[in-house]
């Protein structure tokens, strides 16, 4: 699952400009939706909890996290 979300984060930071998308949000990645939106959601509010290789992983992709 992470995997999975990680993969299409990239498309959708790279069409939209950034991932502040709504929590509702719905990206296709390799002929699957994955519920990005709420991915990104849940993982900003865990941070704190979260693995430091997450964390990077996330930032890399240009998550802001507050």
């Amino acid at each position: 699952m992470w995997a999975a979300n990680l993969a299409t984060a990239p498309q959708c930071r790279q069409r939209e400009g950034h991932l502040e998308v709504p929590r509702q949000h719905m990206e296709t990645g390799v002929g699957h939706e994955h519920a990005l939106g709420v991915f990104i959601a849940h993982h900003r509010s865990r941070k704190a909890k979260m693995a430091p290789q997450r964390v990077e992983e996330l930032s890399t992709l240009g998550m802001r996290w507050s």
